[in-house]
């Protein structure tokens, strides 16, 4: 992630990579060694969901976004990137040649 011009400038705001102690910036931790750790797993993972499950959560998540930024815990914030994250990486894993809709390309 890259740093927030508010963190740049010396306030004590800070993006919410920046804040949460949990969150490295590693989309995709090693699941063995969280374990050793002691973590506990949440959620199944991407890669054993169904392609309309994975859809599923990946719209539960954003659906909830707004809300869990501004009103959550460090804790859930952190959960909540992490798990968006494993489901985006499977996603686009899933489909490298998704469809662009022209009506979202920007004029360069």
């Amino acid at each position: 992630m890259t740093e927030s011009v508010r963190w740049s400038a010396g306030t004590t705001d800070a993006s919410p990579e920046q804040r949460v102690p949990e969150w490295d910036g590693d989309h995709l931790h090693d699941m063995s060694t969280d374990a050793a750790a002691g973590d506990v797993e949440l959620g199944i993972d991407p890669a054993e969901l169904a392609d309309e499950d994975l859809i599923r959560e990946m719209h539960s998540l954003h659906r909830t976004r707004l809300d869990t930024l501004r009103h959550a815990t460090d804790s859930a914030l952190a959960n909540h990137l992490r798990r968006t994250a494993e489901l985006e990486t499977e996603y686009l894993a899933r489909y490298p040649g998704r469809e662009i809709d022209p009506n979202r390309l920007r004029d360069e």
